[in-house]
């Protein structure tokens, strides 16, 4: 993987982090995030890490669908043939499945936001996918899926923007909110492929800056789109529909927590 890393703590940090980490993990002892038994580092215990539901190849090399079987060459699965995407491919670090459909759940509707640092570095497994491993990672943006501003009121926060800006600490790779969701669509499920497209169409555009903010140049940049659960990929799509032929980026590659 090619990407900066976060950046080097000042000497009054260096100082300072052992002693603060040191009366954090007493007050509060680090856990695993799924059973809650005590950690000495990471995120997960070892029996709760080895059930992880990890995406491997052989898997579809536009969606990331994964195929149960023996595979040596590169395929693409029938449901992407003679279909139209905008996106170069996606790749999740993980199936919607066992315990990840139950962090994700909490992660998203439950807020808790403590488990973005486990989705998140759980995400760099899909920086290290050969074709994102071969690149300058550096030298691209990390960009979330949008909510309408009326869900993320209610959320209290955009999922897919606290796992972009965690991703972006761990990497240093920059993040920005460049998209903006424009009107509320109905829920996708239970809508056959043309109807999603439908109902999507025109639902998001590129996000203006206010004032005093400086805006997003997405001119012949390298995107990586950030979600939490990719599905079908009719949002993910759409997405990188107006990121490049509105905001004339390059290239769009979804990256995702999970697949459903």
């Amino acid at each position: 993987m090619s990407f900066p890393g976060p950046p080097d703590p000042s000497r009054v940090q260096q100082l300072l982090l052992p002693v603060w980490r040191a009366w954090v993990d007493l007050v509060y002892p680090p856990l695993c995030c799924v059973c809650k038994v005590p950690v000495e580092e990471g995120w997960f215990c070892e029996g709760c890490a080895d059930a992880l539901p990890l995406v491997e190849a052989p898997y579809c090399m536009v969606c990331g669908e994964v195929y149960e079987g023996a595979l040596t060459n590169e395929f693409r699965c029938a449901n992407c043939s003679g279909r139209r995407l905008e996106f170069e491919f996606a790749v999740a670090a993980c199936h919607a499945e066992g315990v990840m459909r139950e962090l994700i759940h909490k992660f998203k509707y439950e807020r808790r936001l403590q488990l973005r640092g486990a989705l998140a570095h759980l995400m760099l497994r899909t920086l290290a996918e050969p074709r994102l491993a071969r690149e300058d990672l550096a030298e691209w943006l990390l960009v979330p899926v949008p909510l309408h501003h009326s869900r993320e009121v209610d959320r209290e926060y955009n999922q897919s923007w606290e796992l972009c800006e965690r991703l972006s600490r761990l990497t240093g790779i920059p993040a920005a909110k460049a998209l903006l969701r424009t009107r509320e669509t109905d829920s996708q499920a239970g809508l056959h492929r043309e109807e999603r497209l439908k109902n999507l169409r025109g639902a998001f555009a590129v996000r203006q800056p206010r004032r005093w903010q400086a805006p997003v140049n997405l001119q012949g940049r390298r995107i990586l789109l950030v979600d939490d659960v990719f599905t079908t990929g009719a949002t993910a799509s759409e997405c990188a529909r107006v990121l490049r032929r509105e905001g004339g980026a390059e290239k769009v590659v979804v990256i995702t927590t999970t697949r459903g």
